[in-house]
């Protein structure tokens, strides 16, 4: 019965993934300026878009810190912008994006803002 619930819930994972990726044009569109802001606050630093990826509301900031490599300072900053521009959660202590985002987002550049 264990191996059935696996299947089943591996089956609903892969649904949602499809659906998110289906609804991402539109998810992009909605989201357009926030988007925007995050990547000007991100800018082009590998550590602070990993730091971002790691937002999940899960993981203290302590985690995000050691998991991404980024100091504390910056961390700590980068916290206080996201919070200011609405783009996280009002937990900062366990941060958690607003906004989905997918996993190349950074990669992309402006490819969802055109």
């Amino acid at each position: 019965m264990a191996d059935h619930s696996d299947e089943l819930l591996d089956a609903v994972r892969e649904l949602r993934d499809l659906v998110r990726l289906l609804a991402e044009p539109a998810i992009a569109e909605r989201d357009k300026k926030r988007r925007a802001e995050l990547r000007r606050l991100v800018g082009r630093s590998p550590k602070k878009s990993r730091t971002v990826f790691l937002m999940d509301g899960k993981r203290k900031q302590a985690d995000i810190r050691r998991e991404s490599g980024i100091n504390q300072g910056d961390l700590s900053t980068l916290v206080k912008q996201l919070r200011a521009a609405s783009l996280i959660t009002a937990d900062a202590k366990q941060p958690e994006l607003t906004i989905s985002i997918p996993s190349n987002f950074f990669e992309d550049g402006a490819a969802d803002e055109r």
